[in-house]
């Protein structure tokens, strides 16, 4: 009696194990750091700028070692987290140069044989061992002139539809459109026919003689109804690639009219974080223009991989856009029939309509894929006074992927192709994928929250977990002796167990999360309390000892199993309206629920099997 088979000893020795191996990244502190990346995924590190950014830590006296380089990024571990933001300054001002991202990090001590096989710590939340926190700036001008510019071309459609000549429509300082005639007739056509289709605008006349003019501008209500937008959009798109990045628990929320905060909590690769949320990718889709148009119609693009700049140049394409990467709704990696890189993209229904109008009545033209980035490079100016600025400068890099002849009328599918390697194809799905933002951003404030900051958090939380597990241990070896050693080795299982299996799903622990584990620890004991107590129970009713233990156990279980599954679904309503720290909470109680219930019913029966199974019992030590 009181036996288990060999099978599920071993099975409760595996799952301990594996308990150990998984939880084990977590005793390997991670070192401050500071990682080098590329803007693009198509610059590779090298050597050279290790050299550059190691030499430029030596000539500032910062202590540093283990410089490693990677395909996409080098990362150079600091001795101290105080030295982060000292040595990304002067890795900055060494490279100087937008197409590098500089960010700070956490580097993974863990051994390499542990990672190999998929262990990693628990992400840490920023109340505790810190995360990455930005503060972006939407550049709500850019979608004002982004939306006087159609103006200003549908305009001209409706203007020249009507038969209302005009000398010229010209965009002025990106926000008043600018409309010459050569006589009040013609301008009294255009006013009433400007008034009919365009009530958005706000229409004054003026000039005189052969040069009379209508202006025409956005009310404020319209440019604040713009802005709002793009700030919205902006913020849909950048909770899209969060997710995207697989962050658990992050924040992105507005802040005033125009800026946006986002934090990261548990993230380690900050330069990827920066790079993926802070870049404005998107797609035009243009006619290549032909040799007689004129200049006015058309641009001049070079080409955006270096094979294709020395072998063609550039290539000059209509003014007129077909569709953006706004219309797309998916975009996926795949390779094309010479293996080389490409993303197959999918449109909107107007999207598509849109691509198969112009390539319906353009089959035979070469159209041009037009890859667009916006970046915006810190400079420190003088003001006035003498103080110190820094101002954003905004630069934005046109260039052509891809320019390929029409064979047939497009719909909703096709390929994007001209790629420069697998990483750039998939960087480029990934943000089609999310979305383009409305509005370039840039970055006002980042700042990585560090473990100084929640080191009191930390070591409050450590010790309310130790001091509960203490009081847990010495009440149950007094109350139950040797029954009460074995809740207490079980209880150990548990913990092991809660920690890795948080390690595994990528959980992040928060302060509320340690409250869920000081909470697991006096449930746990819970279930093995209520079998102690049927057994003695059993032993005053007059039963053999080996038989108590059995009922005990066996009579036990319904009453363990239902008080926890009623627990369990109280945590999963709480992680499915709650937010933050309430999910934190939710998911290290969920999780500990179930490794209680298999330590406190298996491991505890195992133990006490191995002290009293198949001997003969006089007593209990309960």
């Amino acid at each position: 009696m009181n036996r288990y088979p060999i099978w599920k000893y071993f099975l409760i020795l595996a799952v301990v194990a594996f308990g150990l191996i998984y939880a084990a990244p977590n005793l390997y502190k991670p070192d401050p750091a500071v990682q080098i990346s590329g803007q693009s995924s198509a610059l590779v590190m090298d050597e050279r700028v290790l050299t550059q950014a190691r030499k430029a830590l030596d000539e500032e006296g910062i202590e540093h070692f283990g410089g490693e380089v990677g395909d996409k990024a080098i990362l150079i571990r600091l001795e101290s987290i105080d030295q982060q933001l000292p040595a990304k300054r002067a890795i900055q001002q060494a490279l100087g140069h937008s197409d590098y991202v500089v960010a700070l990090n956490l580097a993974s001590t863990t051994p390499q044989w542990l990672s190999d096989i998929g262990a990693s710590p628990m992400k840490l939340g920023l109340d505790l061992a810190g995360g990455v926190h930005f503060l972006m700036e939407v550049d709500t001008n850019t979608i004002v002139k982004t939306n006087m510019e159609g103006y200003a071309q549908d305009v001209k459609t409706k203007l020249r539809a009507a038969k209302a000549r005009y000398r010229s429509v010209d965009l002025v300082d990106d926000r008043e459109i600018v409309a010459r005639f050569r006589s009040g007739e013609l301008r009294n056509l255009a006013l009433s026919t400007m008034r009919k289709e365009f009530p958005q605008l706000q229409l004054r006349e003026s000039g005189s003689g052969e040069s009379l003019e209508i202006r025409a501008t956005l009310s404020e209500q319209e440019i604040k109804q713009l802005e709002d937008y793009a700030v919205s959009q902006n913020l849909t798109t950048l909770r899209n690639r969060v997710n995207e990045l697989g962050v658990a628990e992050p924040i992105v929320q507005r802040q005033g009219r125009n800026r946006i905060v986002v934090e990261l909590p548990g993230v380690q690769d900050t330069a990827e974080a920066k790079r993926i949320i802070g870049k404005t990718a998107n797609l035009e889709y243009r006619m290549e223009a032909s040799p007689d148009e004129l200049v006015t119609n058309k641009e001049y693009f070079e080409y955006r991989g270096e094979r294709q700049q020395q072998m063609y140049g550039g290539a000059w394409l209509e003014r007129k856009i077909i569709i953006k990467g706004d219309s797309v709704t998916n975009a996926r990696v795949g390779y094309d029939e010479s293996g080389l890189p490409q993303v197959n993209i999918t449109l909107d229904s107007r999207g598509g309509e849109l691509m198969h109008r112009a390539t319906w009545k353009n089959v035979g033209r070469r159209m041009g894929t037009l890859f667009i980035e916006t970046r915006f490079t810190p400079q420190t100016k003088i003001d006035a006074e003498g103080n110190e600025i820094i101002e954003q400068i905004r630069t934005e890099d046109r260039k052509i992927i891809s320019l390929a002849t029409v064979q047939s009328a497009l719909g909703k599918q096709f390929r994007v192709t001209g790629l420069d390697s697998p990483a750039e194809a998939q960087e480029l799905a990934l943000l089609l994928r999310a979305g383009a933002l409305a509005a370039p951003m840039y970055f006002v404030e980042e700042r990585v929250i560090g473990p100084s900051l929640g080191a009191d958090n930390i070591k409050v939380g450590v010790q309310s977990v130790q001091i509960g597990l203490l009081a847990v241990i010495i009440c149950m070896l007094i109350s139950y002796r040797v029954f009460g050693l074995a809740a207490n080795l079980a209880l150990a299982i548990n913990l092991i167990l809660l920690v890795a299996v948080m390690s595994i799903l990528g959980a992040t622990l928060t302060l509320p999360g340690i409250a869920g584990i000081v909470l697991t620890v006096g449930m746990a004991v819970d279930a093995n309390v209520l079998i102690f107590s049927r057994i003695r129970e059993e032993l005053r009713n007059g039963m053999p000892p080996q038989s108590a233990i059995s009922a005990g156990f066996d009579n036990a279980y319904s009453t363990i199993v239902d008080a926890n599954i009623t627990t369990l679904i109280v945590a999963v309503i709480l992680y499915a309206i709650g937010s933050g720290p309430v999910q934190g909470f939710a998911v290290t109680l969920s999780i500990g629920i179930l490794t209680s219930m298999f330590s406190a019913i298996m491991g505890t029966r195992a133990i006490i099997n191995l002290f009293y199974g198949g001997r003969r019992v006089q007593k209990l030590w309960i």
